[in-house]
């Protein structure tokens, strides 16, 4: 059987590291997406240790140079891609009010959290047709929850953040969009919420962990043939738009 490969973006920390090292743990091999070098071969080196096979890929998914090079190296070294998490991102508007977010912050977010998702996705795709079962996971969350953000009663209607909420929502649109496009081939895409999770990316105020906030990345990364695209997913099922 031929190993799978999978290329996590964001790799070097935080829930991207998790879901690394949980499909390295599954047997495939993770390509650890990284801008930072020294952080990235780290993560890999990490990942190396606890007995799975890893390798640092330069990536800063704002770049396309850098994007292009990946996707590049990726074909050369494996011909294919079976697996894509979309997880590096940012958050730059927490505690901002919407009319005190600078256009710039907004602009820097979106290059991030969308744009930079479908340059990889699209740089990718000719490597994930490849693939007998490719899966893309685009790493969500419910603060991109029209259902939620916009409910009086919802927690989270209580954290207005323009900039990161939004483009989530942009990226719940985009994965429906992709799984749309893709519904007639064997490639699945899916939007994973992981959760409120103590990370760099919340200043470690969320109450669940960075390794369960990788468990619905890792699910959705592993679905079987019948399983969904073009849904939003949270560990407990689906999250309304």
């Amino acid at each position: 059987m031929t190993t799978k490969v999978a290329l996590v973006t964001g790799a070097n920390k935080g829930i991207g590291y998790e879901i690394a090292a949980r499909l390295s743990a599954a047997g495939m091999t993770v390509l650890a997406g990284a801008r930072d070098a020294e952080r990235g071969q780290a993560a890999a080196a990490r990942l190396a240790q606890a007995g799975g096979t890893a390798v640092h890929v330069p990536l800063d998914v704002t770049d396309a140079a850098s994007v292009a090079a990946a996707a590049k190296w990726i074909e050369q070294e494996y011909g294919r891609l079976d697996v894509l998490v979309n997880n590096a991102g940012i958050l730059l508007d927490l505690g901002s009010k919407p009319s005190e977010t600078p256009v710039e912050t907004l602009r820097r977010t979106y290059e991030s959290n969308v744009v930079g998702v479908v340059a990889v996705t699209n740089a990718m795709l000719p490597l994930l047709r490849r693939s007998p079962a490719a899966r893309i996971v685009n790493m969500s969350s419910e603060l991109g929850s029209l259902t939620s953000t916009s409910d009086p009663q919802h927690p989270f209607s209580q954290f207005p953040l323009l900039a990161y909420n939004s483009s989530k929502s942009a990226l719940n649109s985009i994965t429906v969009s992709y799984a749309n496009e893709l519904k007639d081939t064997s490639v699945k895409v899916n939007a994973a919420d992981p959760g409120y999770c103590a990370t760099d990316l919340n200043r470690h105020s969320g109450p669940r962990t960075a390794a369960q906030g990788a468990n619905v990345a890792v699910a959705l990364a592993t679905l079987d043939p019948d399983g969904p695209t073009g849904g939003y997913y949270s560990e407990d099922g689906p999250v309304a738009w």
